[in-house]
Order: structure tokens, then C-alpha cells, then sequence
């Protein structure tokens, strides 16, 4: 088994040519991709370039931020986004059919935000968070339908206007993030919509968990796993972006996924954080991937509530094939 550490940053690899820029995921997105993807090239199986790959998964979509790296440089066909938070599936699939009505309905927030003062821009948050979260048992979530262009307006404008577009849900499944304190948030970035609805175009959204993959799996298939980090200590959990946990037993299951498919041999890759960074003996993940390679990769991310005692942390990526590196 190889572990390596990386400062690699600077890349070349032809964008695809239908969007020759880098899409910006629409929601803000607790441990989001975008400042990884740099480095991420360097990891992506070769055959995405080489266009022997025609199908990309992803168990857990979040803000997207790889999804839609991959499907604007490479060619493939189709792309398979789940997700079990029902809220976030919702979002995406407006975005996918629905995008120039959306967009609509978030110049409407913007506008009446924006005309207000600090106090104000309170109240209608709160308003809104209590109207979505009243809403919630009324909803289907299961058929499309009309009325999830108003709650994915709704979705979009809390992200961005929330404490750091922390996307959180209480084990109620209701949505109890506090404002947070922005002069002027972009609540409406129609360009980003409307790019991430052409991208969209190639892709199948449900609202299934990590286990579905399996179900859907085809060959000249690439798959990308964030799963919700492992917290590096007591005191730093984020798991429960939606109202589902996802402790170590959960983190032992998608590794017995990931063993199954690399034995149809597909290609796989997924991140996470490294226990090490906290406990140099912690082995969780060395001996749960212990078959496969293992990189240690710098992220921006920061442990430590003290900002004098802030440190740049490691995460781990693995892969079932070779990087050239």
C-alpha cells in the first residue's frame, strides 16, 4: 500500500469545451469540495481523460462541487447524484427542470431582503425559516410537483443567508440554523443556476442513501464517496447534516461497498477526514482501506476554535487504481 503527502496545485487538463469555466456549486456546503479540486485532478482515474469511462456516481452529492468539476471537463454520459437528505434532492431536481422559475422566486426574496434594514432582514429570515419548516409534514417529497419551486427558493435563500450556510436539520427534520450576519448576501447567482442545470442535464437525482450505487451500477464507472466526515474529535461533529447520523459503523459499511465494486472493477475514489491529524495512532481508516492506496492531501480546513492555535489539517483520499503522481 502506498501514503504519500501532496503540494501539488498546478494542473492542465482541457476543459470541456460547452462550459470553459468553473461552475460554482449554488448552495453553500459544510466540508464542500471547491477548494480541493485542484488538487483533486491529480487523482482522477486516467481513463476519465482517455473517455473509457461513460458513467460517474456520486453517494453523496452535498454542494456538488465534484459533480460538476467532472461533467464540464470530461466526456461522460451519464451521472448518477444521490443523497438522503430529502430537502437538498428536492433543491436539485428544481434546479434540473425547473431552473428559470426558480430563479424567479429568488429575485422575489433578494429584492424585499435587501430593501431592509439589519432588524428586519431578521424578522423575514425567521419568517421564512417557520414557514419552511411548518411546511415540511405538508410536503411530498416523493412526486414532483409545482410547489417545489417555492421550497427550494426557500432552501436556496436560508443556505445563503443562514450562519455560515450551515445546512442543518434537528432529528425533527426541521431546519434550526440562526441568521447569519452578511451586509449583502448573494441570494440569487442566476449564471450559477443556470449552468447547473445544463450540467444537470446528464444526471439521474434521488434521494437514496450510499447503498443505492450498488443497485445502479454499470460498467466504465467512476465513483466519487464524501461521506459526512468522521469527526476528528468529541467536539467537532458534523454528521447530521440531515436528521440521520453517520458513525463508524456506517463508515465500515461504505468501505464493504467500496470492496464489492472494486471486485466488478470499478473505478473508485473517496475522502475523508484523517483521524491522524488529532491522534498519530488512530488507524480507522489505514486498516478499513488497508487494500487500496491511501494519499494524505492538505485542506484549508481549520480544527481549532483559538485562532492562534489554527493549523492546516490533512484529509485522506483513496483509490482502487493507480495515480500518477
Amino acid at each position: 500500500m502506498l501514503k504519500k503527502s501532496l503540494n501539488k496545485s498546478e494542473f492542465n487538463i482541457q476543459d470541456r469545451g460547452e462550459i470553459a469555466f468553473r461552475v460554482k456549486p449554488f448552495l453553500k456546503w459544510a466540508g464542500g469540495k471547491g477548494q480541493l479540486l485542484d488538487i483533486f485532478q491529480d487523482f482522477y482515474p486516467r481513463q476519465l481523460v482517455a473517455q473509457s469511462i461513460e458513467n460517474y456516481y456520486e453517494p453523496f452529492v452535498g454542494g456538488g462541487a465534484v459533480f460538476f468539476d467532472i461533467a464540464r471537463k470530461f466526456n461522460i454520459k451519464s451521472a448518477f447524484l444521490y443523497d438522503v437528505n430529502e430537502e437538498l434532492i428536492l433543491t436539485y431536481r428544481v434546479v434540473q427542470q425547473d431552473a428559470p422559475k426558480l430563479i424567479e422566486h429568488l429575485e422575489k426574496h433578494q429584492k424585499k431582503y435587501q430593501k431592509l434594514d439589519e432588524e428586519k432582514q431578521g424578522e423575514y429570515f425567521y419568517k421564512v425559516r417557520q414557514s419552511f419548516n411548518n411546511q415540511r409534514t405538508r410536503t411530498n417529497f416523493e412526486t414532483y410537483s409545482e410547489k417545489w419551486i417555492s421550497r427550494a427558493a426557500q432552501t436556496i435563500f436560508l443556505n445563503k443567508t443562514c450562519f455560515n450556510g450551515l445546512f442543518r436539520f434537528n432529528s425533527k427534520g426541521e431546519f434550526n440554523t440562526p441568521k447569519g450576519r452578511y451586509k449583502n448576501p448573494k441570494i440569487l447567482d442566476a449564471e450559477a443556476i443556470l449552468k447547473t442545470s445544463e450540467l444537470l442535464g446528464i444526471a439521474e437525482i434521488k434521494m437514496a442513501d450510499f447503498r443505492q450505487v450498488e443497485k445502479d451500477i454499470k460498467l466504465q464507472s467512476f465513483v466519487y464517496y464524501d461521506p459526512p466526515y468522521r469527526p476528528l474529535n468529541k467536539t467537532s461533529s458534523f454528521t447530521a447534516y440531515s436528521k440521520n447520523s453517520f458513525t463508524d459503523n456506517e463508515q465500515k459499511e461504505l468501505a464493504d461497498v467500496f470492496h464489492r465494486l472494486n471486485e466488478k472493477g470499478i473505478y473508485q475514489m473517496l475522502s475523508n477526514s484523517d483521524p491522524k491529524n488529532m491522534n498519530p495512532n488512530d488507524n480507522f481508516f489505514d486498516e478499513l482501506y488497508s487494500n487500496y492506496l491511501i494519499f494524505r492531501v492538505p485542506a484549508k480546513r481549520m480544527i481549532n476554535s483559538n485562532g492562534a492555535k489554527r493549523s492546516a489539517i490533512n484529509e485522506i483520499i483513496v483509490t482502487n487504481y493507480p495515480v500518477d503522481y
